[in-house]
């Protein structure tokens, strides 16, 4: 068997008919922000996107992630009620006016949590699952770490200030996503435009996220604002079949937060396109099979593949069907034996597996044999060629 080598076949020209460049780059006022695609799991935008944050109420995500796991394994049920603490019952800012006389089903607790933000309902949940918020917070970090939040450290359930207490942009839009992704039943929750809970402070009742009502697909999820982090938003919105989650953070007032964020949806979804960039059983390449019954073998895609593409600017694209070979026989219809790596200027590299297009067995003795010697002439060639 020779050496296995890198190859790359180039100029895959029939991905495209008519490929895309460059998108209109976003520019947002706010300190960090994340922009990412759903539907096709491309980041469309980053700026600080790493750098802890103090998340402010939008750290409270994750206690409703916490509270939603907690539902659909069987430790709460929507119509368990829980006591409010003392502790619960002092937190002034968004609440929902509750006191310690009262019992709150778990359902009005998450209502109070994503509708109003409630942080006194953040405790109830918190001390409901935990005994303590301190306990809490500590079960917060460890799960968002679990989930891939690798900046995330919880120091309550609110995001009331706290040192310590800090969420990157990537952490919340990686949040959104897994809320969307796991609870589908629960997320309809987040597109609420208001919950009035017992009569109370009928002034306050209404949503805070400034986008449900604009008719441009948003349907969640929560804002943010202390005076350290600014104004922040994590939402997400659907148009046709694209769904975009966005993230903000440090923008100077709440108008301004609004403005930024329907400027990030309009963007998001107006500066890109999905578009069918390779299909299922078209020849991508061809690579050379080492003691086949066939010398060659064609690599396609297992399935039709599209991607996001910025839709200014046409020009073309990088494409590369990349593969370590010669293949050894045999090779079964299906097999992996390399990747189509796709890029775009401005979005991050697509590596998408290349498949055998179909079965290669091993050669017969007549094919063994007349690779073994030209194997044995090759060896002869580079010897006699090598310099005395």
């Amino acid at each position: 068997m020779p050496i296995a080598l890198r190859m790359i076949a180039t100029a895959i020209a029939l991905l495209l008919a008519a490929s895309l460049a460059t998108a209109q780059t976003f520019e947002t006022k706010a300190r960090a922000a994340y922009v990412f695609d759903q539907t096709t799991g491309t980041v469309l935008m980053e700026k600080n996107a790493d750098e802890p944050l103090p998340p402010a109420s939008m750290s409270k995500l994750m206690t409703i992630y916490m509270a939603f796991e907690a539902i659909s394994d069987g430790r709460f049920a929507v119509d368990t009620m829980l006591p409010v603490s003392t502790h619960a019952a002092s937190f002034g800012g968004s609440t929902m006016f509750l006191d310690t006389t009262d019992r709150v089903s778990v359902e009005d607790l998450l209502r109070g949590v994503i509708v109003l933000s409630g942080n006194d309902a953040s405790v109830v949940l918190a001390e409901g699952l935990a005994g303590t918020e301190g306990a809490f917070a500590q079960m917060m970090t460890n799960r968002a770490r679990e989930l891939g939040m690798a900046n995330a450290t919880f120091m309550n359930a609110s995001g009331w200030p706290a040192r310590g207490h800090e969420m990157s942009m990537r952490d919340l839009g990686t949040l959104a996503d897994r809320l969307i992704t796991d609870f589908p039943t629960f997320y309809p929750l987040f597109a609420e435009e208001s919950f009035a809970f017992d009569g109370r402070a009928p002034a306050n009742t209404q949503n805070r996220n400034p986008l449900l009502t604009l008719g441009i697909g948003a349907d969640g999820l929560k804002t943010g604002h202390t005076q350290e982090a600014g104004y922040g938003l994590v939402g997400s919105a659907k148009q046709g079949d694209r769904r975009v989650i966005f993230v903000v953070t440090g923008l100077e007032s709440a108008a301004s937060r609004a403005d930024e964020a329907e400027r990030l949806v309009n963007w998001a979804f107006r500066q890109f396109a999905q578009k069918n960039v390779a299909k299922s059983g078209t020849r991508i390449a061809e690579v050379d099979v080492w003691m086949g019954e066939a010398a060659t073998v064609g690599l396609t895609v297992a399935e039709d593949v599209s991607m996001l593409v910025p839709v200014t600017n046409r020009s073309g694209i990088n494409a590369e069907a990349v593969f370590f070979g010669p293949i050894e026989a045999p090779v079964s219809a299906g097999q992996q034996l390399g990747e189509l790596v796709i890029a775009l200027d401005g979005l991050p590299e697509t590596r998408v597996p290349l498949v055998a297009e179909n079965d290669v067995p091993l050669g017969g003795f007549t094919v063994r044999m007349r690779t073994a010697v030209q194997v044995v002439l090759d060896k002869i060639n580079a010897a006699s060629d090598a310099p005395a």
